[in-house]
């Protein structure tokens, strides 16, 4: 036929094409691909050739990344490859591949089978592995370690009237957005309650102004943070702002929330870490937050309001603050690793 005068070999036998693509061992920026395929001609097979593509995501900039090859030469090494590095692969990112097997000839040009079939992946979480460069990336920006006496959380009033009326007073933890880094493995999985903690640094208290609302539950540090508590780090990031934000999660030993992150990010230990602490003296507790980022602390169990107070605030509501769904700079040296993006 035509084909085989197209390549000007006319005797060869087709290549086997890949079928049965099977992935395995996925991380945030690796896979391992495998397949089938006929024995007949398997012997001239010198090389893979791998596409790779983003899943198009309406949304999605057409224009990114066009200057990256999708397509991956390989040399024919056994199988399973791990596939990773030849790519910016993202984290929690869908992917197409397809496969072909090629034989290159002596002037150097490919003969190639046809196209496998396309098969979907998805890319994972960060691990804890990654998680832990983040930490330590945050580590070193801090701060020096400053007073606190509460947590506190901003909404508007109907938020608290709500809570009131149809959960017996006490605030419900819901599932955490997509703000911050793109690998988290928080995000839309972990089921929490969002709580500020720093403090103005001349007056020791919660600053005046907000992007939530103007109405704020105050709790004692105690309540929410104590020996009966893990710590854990749950991410660094900045949205293409000076300052940087650090998410922490408190959850009591035992729960829910409490299993979720053992198996998935660092632990902190309460006394003695770089953002926030706990700690006795002289019997009463004190409590230390990290002066030079934006702690978030996310609270997993429900928190009744009667544990606190309820009160207006007098200062501003500073929208352009808010991180709901905030994007990460992924350009920012300081709060980036060098696995997916």
């Amino acid at each position: 036929g035509n084909k085989s005068q197209d390549s000007g070999i006319a005797e060869m036998e087709e290549l086997p094409v890949p079928h049965n693509i099977k992935i395995s061992n996925i991380t945030c920026d690796s896979f391992k691909i495998s397949w089938d395929m006929d024995s007949k001609s398997k012997d001239r097979i010198t090389h893979y050739f791998i596409d790779l593509n983003k899943k198009e995501n309406k949304n999605s900039n057409k224009f990114k990344h066009k200057d990256v090859p999708t397509k991956l030469v390989a040399k024919a090494v056994p199988l399973p490859m791990t596939v990773r590095g030849h790519w910016f692969l993202s984290p929690r990112t869908e992917y197409t591949v397809a496969v072909q097997t090629a034989s290159k000839q002596v002037d150097g040009d490919y003969v190639v089978s046809e196209w496998s079939e396309i098969i979907e992946f998805c890319t994972a979480d960060y691990s804890k592995v990654h998680l832990t460069q983040l930490l330590e990336k945050a580590e070193v920006i801090a701060g020096r370690m400053l007073k606190l006496s509460v947590f506190y959380r901003n909404q508007h009033k109907e938020y608290f009237d709500y809570t009131r009326e149809h959960h017996g007073n006490a605030l419900q933890p819901s599932v955490k957005d997509n703000s911050g880094s793109h690998g988290s493995p928080i995000s839309g999985k972990l089921e929490g309650i969002f709580f500020s903690c720093n403090t103005e640094f001349n007056t020791g208290k919660p600053p005046q102004d907000s992007p939530y609302g103007r109405y704020r539950f105050e709790i004692a540090a105690e309540k929410l943070f104590n020996p009966n508590t893990n710590l854990y780090f749950g991410d660094f990031y900045c949205m293409y702002t000076a300052y940087h934000y650090v998410i922490l999660v408190i959850a009591p030993v035992g729960s829910p929330g409490d299993e979720f992150c053992k198996q998935r990010l660092p632990q902190l230990n309460i006394k003695d870490n770089k953002f926030l602490t706990c700690d006795e003296e002289d019997g009463v507790m004190v409590y230390h937050h990290a002066q030079d980022v934006i702690l978030e602390v996310i609270y997993t169990d429900p928190v009744d309001l009667s544990l606190g107070t309820v009160a207006e605030i007098t200062g501003h509501q500073l929208m352009s603050l808010s991180t709901a769904n905030a994007k990460k700079d992924p350009s920012c040296k300081t709060c980036n690793i060098s696995v997916g993006r």
